[in-house]
């Protein structure tokens, strides 16, 4: 099994999730496979209540959903074809942009993650690294935008090339 690449896995999770109108949940990585726990959000419109229940996401409650390594891929080939305007800078705030950020953060630590817990403006990170003991960050969401921006722009430069 090879290395696994946080930031594809993670940003395919969080489509998954946008897609079910969860932003706020906890993750946690266990060995092959990532089990989320989160509650889809509230609509704040009647369209978008509308939108939700066209959807099939007009639930409320909290969800346990699994995501396989074999579910994760087809998540990232959906995700790649569905990608719109690959030159411009996308929605930081987005939670499958948070994900796969927070995802290049624990690659370039080589960090073996653990557990996320995102809130609506935080996020809670634990991790190991390399033979170390577990590692916690508690972190705004606005502190991992310099790292965000800094991906974007290394992308940009490669796509060019």
């Amino acid at each position: 099994m090879g290395k696994v690449v946080y930031h594809q896995e993670l940003r395919a999770i969080g489509q998954a999730l946008e897609a079910q109108n969860i932003s706020t949940f906890e993750l946690k990585n266990q060995s092959g496979r990532y089990l989320v726990t989160g509650s889809p959000d509230r609509p704040n419109s009647l369209s978008a209540a509308f939108r939700q229940w066209r959807n099939g996401n007009w639930r409320r409650g909290t969800r346990s959903i699994t995501y396989t390594t074999q579910m994760v891929t087809a998540l990232e080939q959906k995700g790649r074809t569905q990608r719109a305007a690959p030159g411009r800078l996308p929605e930081f705030y987005n939670v499958s942009n948070i994900l796969r950020t927070v995802g290049t953060y624990l690659d370039m630590k080589s960090a073996s993650l653990v557990e996320i817990q995102k809130r609506a403006l935080t996020i809670t990170l634990l991790y190991h690294i390399s033979g170390g003991h577990p590692q916690v960050e508690d972190r705004t969401i606005a502190s991992f935008y310099k790292t965000f921006i800094e991906m974007h722009g290394k992308r940009s430069r490669t796509d060019k090339s």
